[in-house]
């Protein structure tokens, strides 16, 4: 079993994508990753041998931020812009899309299910 970062990684699967199971490990940076340690992108992980994990460890321990670590700097980013009360931030807060989208039609992902507001009834005269 292939353990790197907390994390273990899928045996069956290629080098390249089994890496990708690791926050913060995409398909290029496992590209560069297997690329450093000499490993093939097509050997499977449960090819890897002992030198070669270690190696791949040695690599993502010294030059990436991954995980928990990379997870708490995230949200340490965003209560920052919270706190100072830029536009994103108050985005953030509210729930809503910070990148420019329209907010009428769509962005259920961020606005979470509908909300049905009932219509004003008509005075009868």
């Amino acid at each position: 079993m292939a353990r790197i970062a907390g994390i273990d990684l899928p045996r069956n699967k290629r080098g390249e994508i089994g890496l990708t199971y690791i926050y913060g490990v995409g398909r290029s940076r496992a590209r560069n990753i297997l690329k450093e340690a000499g490993i093939d992108f097509d050997t499977k992980v449960q090819d890897w041998d002992d030198d070669q994990l270690a190696e791949i460890r040695r690599i993502i321990g010294d030059g990436f931020k991954v995980e928990g670590e990379l997870r708490s700097e995230i949200q340490l980013n965003i209560k920052r812009l919270m706190d100072i009360g830029c536009y994103r931030g108050i985005r953030h807060r509210s729930g809503l899309p910070l990148r420019g989208q329209r907010t009428k039609n769509n962005s259920r992902t961020r606005k979470g299910k509908r909300k049905t507001v009932a219509n004003k009834k008509k005075a009868t005269k």
